[in-house]
């Protein structure tokens, strides 16, 4: 068994992330209101759409949101949780179910552009961390993470084209998200 997979067997990984820096703890902060967000993202559209593909979409990238909520759920200590879990469950909510309203089309452009900012979220941290192997093992796990996000990305833009406002859209989805990670890393 690899150091890696002692360290994610209970509470020794609790241990490393309550010894972490209180930078790196807000950044984890503000990935567990993120992914806590994207759950909600995904229940939103499930709650609207009636489409099939969408919804099979939906309910797999779900999954892999809830499993990494999960992990911020189980070992970051709760006193580093997003104060604000209503505020990202709503808004996660909304920006799910108001694009299934308008289809899958605009679903697909909101998960693109949720997961461009994510993919960039995610990237600064993990270089945050290179090179400083005493938190390696914390780094592999931001790194695995990311790749799902990639492709949660890729596969929503092999489903949809560009629309109008398109560009509008993505630009206030980002900086909806560049927001609330911000507000998260405090609160």
């Amino acid at each position: 068994m690899s150091a890696i997979e002692t360290l994610f067997e209970g509470e020794p990984i609790r241990a490393a992330v309550c010894a972490l820096p209180e930078a790196m703890l807000r950044e984890l902060r503000s990935d567990h209101a993120g992914e806590l967000g994207a759950v909600w993202i995904y229940r939103g559209v499930l709650a609207v759409a009636r489409d099939p593909a969408l919804r099979a979409f939906a309910q797999a990238h779900e999954a892999a949101e809830q499993a990494h909520l999960d992990f911020f759920l189980q070992e970051l200590p709760a006193q580093w949780h997003s104060k604000l879990a209503p505020l990202w469950r709503i808004a996660g909510f909304l920006l799910g179910a108001l694009p299934a309203f308008l289809g899958p089309g605009a679903v697909y452009r909101t998960i693109a552009a949720v997961e461009a900012f994510v993919d960039e979220h995610y990237q600064l941290q993990i270089d945050m961390l290179e090179g400083r192997e005493r938190y390696a093992w914390l780094r592999d796990r931001l790194i695995a993470f990311r790749a799902d996000e990639l492709h949660h990305r890729d596969d929503a833009l092999a489903r949809t084209g560009t629309g109008a406002g398109t560009g509008l859209w993505r630009w206030l989805v980002h900086n909806g998200s560049v927001a609330g990670a911000m507000l998260a890393r405090r609160i």
